[in-house]
């Protein structure tokens, strides 16, 4: 592969891993929210959460420019701070989250269910907070489904396209992603390009997906 290309592949995994890291604290919150709590709304929320895995990623990208563009509600806000989302690594980061964080929830959720809640109850007896019971309990034992579904999340991330072509484009050297630079470079006839892109994300998929379901299976 030449330099652009490795180039395109390291930005798409380095934006996919900030992507899953910065997905984490609200997934798994939203995942152990909707396995041990109920609560006016809750289905509304969970389905809300859940929605991109079956709208049309395009259709997610447009609702994020309608809210992170200069007119938009968050969008005007963030412009006031000197703060630019869309059309810039930012976006592909918003992209790559909103619609890997749906993977996240439901494999970190079906992880906390499975948790035995006899053992929080015991170290809530012995005086255990609800937070030091999550750290010390919940969370240890339910570590492989939820690094399961970040892997998922991960692996999804890897291959955004509809969401993020529209909110961050496919700038060459700003926000080209391995999705969009195949996109592009069929597009163009490159087709050797197109396929040593398509190589490199089939490699990076496989091995999280295959890490996952170990996991899962462990």
């Amino acid at each position: 592969m030449t330099p652009d290309l490795w180039s395109i592949a390291a930005f798409t995994f380095t934006m996919a891993a900030a992507a899953t890291l910065l997905m984490l604290p609200p997934g798994i919150a939203l995942a152990w929210v909707f396995a041990r709590r109920q609560f006016p709304g809750r289905t509304a929320l969970e389905t809300l959460v859940l929605l991109p895995l079956v709208i049309p990623p395009v259709a997610t990208g447009l609702i994020l420019l309608r809210l992170f563009g200069r007119r938009g509600i968050f969008g005007r806000v963030l412009e006031s701070a000197g703060v630019e989302i869309i059309f810039t690594w930012k976006a592909v980061i918003l992209a790559m989250v909103v619609m890997g964080l749906p993977l996240l929830v439901r494999a970190a959720r079906s992880a906390f269910e499975q948790v035995d809640r006899r053992y929080e109850q015991i170290a809530a007896t012995l005086g255990a907070g609800p937070f030091r019971i999550f750290f010390t309990v919940t969370f240890p034992l339910a570590r492989r489904g939820v690094l399961a579904g970040a892997l998922l999340a991960f692996s999804r991330a890897l291959g955004e396209f509809g969401a993020t072509i529209l909110v961050a484009g496919s700038i060459p050297g700003s926000t080209r992603t391995i999705a969009a630079g195949i996109y592009r470079y069929t597009e163009i006839g490159n087709d050797a390009a197109a396929n040593s892109l398509m190589l490199v994300s089939i490699m990076i998929a496989f091995g999280a997906l295959w890490f996952s379901n170990r996991l899962a299976q462990s």
